[in-house]
Parts: structure tokens; sequence; C-alpha cells
């Protein structure tokens, strides 16, 4: 049986926390693939502000 790497679930729980300002039991309480999306998503949102950034320059 495979596990999912304790370091990885921190640091997706800490980019979540850092950007999302949501409690550590919300965060553990997401479903594994929930918390990637999610993940996912606030990158994808991050990567869209910066580059607005670097257009509006």
């Amino acid at each position: 049986m495979l596990r999912y790497p304790v370091e990885a679930l921190w640091q997706e729980i800490a980019y979540l926390a850092y950007h999302l300002h949501w409690p550590l039991p919300d965060l553990l309480d997401l479903e594994h693939m929930d918390r990637v999306r999610m993940v996912r998503a606030v990158s994808a949102m991050n990567a869209r502000a910066w580059e607005a950034v670097r257009d509006s320059a």
C-alpha cells in the first residue's frame, strides 16, 4: 500500500492556509483529490494575477 508523502501533504496544507487563510482542521478535512484541486486552482489564480501584473508593466 502506497501512502501519500507526509511532506507533500504539509506543503499543500501550508500553501492553502497561506493563500486562503483557512484553519488547519478545515484543510485536514478535505479529501486528498479536493485538496489537490484547490492547490491547482489557487496556483492558476496566482499565475493569472502575475501575468496581469507583467502585462500592465
